[in-house]
């Protein structure tokens, strides 16, 4: 059985992790380790997350000496992950307990380096408020005027990331950053048109602010992808109608 090693950034989500950590340890897939990464510099929640490590002995927590965003402590997991292959989950998201087992069986059978699904998503009563359909991803454009990748779906193996193919370090859109690198690698992200994950759409969710998603999507396409200013613009409007439209 392979092993699927689970990174968890944590970051003022106290209200959520351990339902987050639970749906892990509810698995049918059993073969995990959780890598809890503690990227907050107030330490007033950390005596709370040190209690929930001792759930399960599958979980290692690293604590950042400071705050440096989801992308960066995800990368820090990645370089303690002992399993072929890796798995992303927000703190304030949760799995449907058959994820691991279809996910990593549909990856095998069809040869997928990376994959993710649909998934449903909830507002802060826990009432669904949305719905995103996973799709296949071959080429770059493909990706560039719509992401509907939710992170907390995804599923890699870890043999295709490196240094030069990681999480960006943008506030927003970190994971953005990493989709198109592996495009770039011509490696197709496949899909998973099943809701085998819940996320939530939280008040203080970076995610959530549009200002800083422009900022940032602009920041992708004008430093990451090298594109001159009117062309960043050109793709950052088609982002931000594609949005409005979900």
């Amino acid at each position: 059985m392979s092993l699927i090693s689970i990174i968890i950034p944590y970051y003022k989500k106290k209200d959520y992790i351990k339902k987050s950590i639970k749906s892990i340890l509810k698995q049918s897939y059993q073969n995990f380790e959780i890598i809890l990464i503690y990227d907050d510099s107030c330490i007033a929640d950390l005596d709370y997350i040190k209690n929930i490590t001792k759930l399960d002995n599958r979980i290692l927590l690293l604590i950042n000496k400071k705050n440096e965003g989801a992308g960066q402590s995800r990368n820090n997991g990645i370089k303690k992950a002992r399993g072929k292959f890796i798995a992303f989950l927000d703190a304030d998201d949760v799995w449907e307990k058959h994820k691991l087992k279809i996910q990593l069986r549909f990856m095998k059978i069809n040869k997928y380096k990376i994959s993710h699904t649909s998934y449903k998503i909830l507002n802060t009563q826990n009432k669904i408020i949305g719905n995103r359909i996973a799709k296949n991803y071959v080429y770059v454009k493909d990706l560039l005027i719509s992401c509907d990748i939710g992170l907390s779906t995804v599923m890699l193996e870890k043999k295709i990331l490196s240094k030069f193919c990681k999480f960006g370090t943008t506030k927003t859109k970190e994971d953005f950053t990493l989709w198109l690198n592996i495009l770039k690698k011509k490696i197709t992200i496949g899909s998973i048109d099943q809701n085998l994950t819940l996320w939530h759409k939280t008040k203080n969710s970076l995610s959530s602010s549009i200002i800083q998603k422009i900022m940032d999507g602009f920041f992708v396409y004008n430093k990451h992808m090298k594109f001159n200013y009117f062309k960043s613009l050109y793709y950052l409007a088609l982002l931000s109608v594609n949005y409005i439209k979900k």
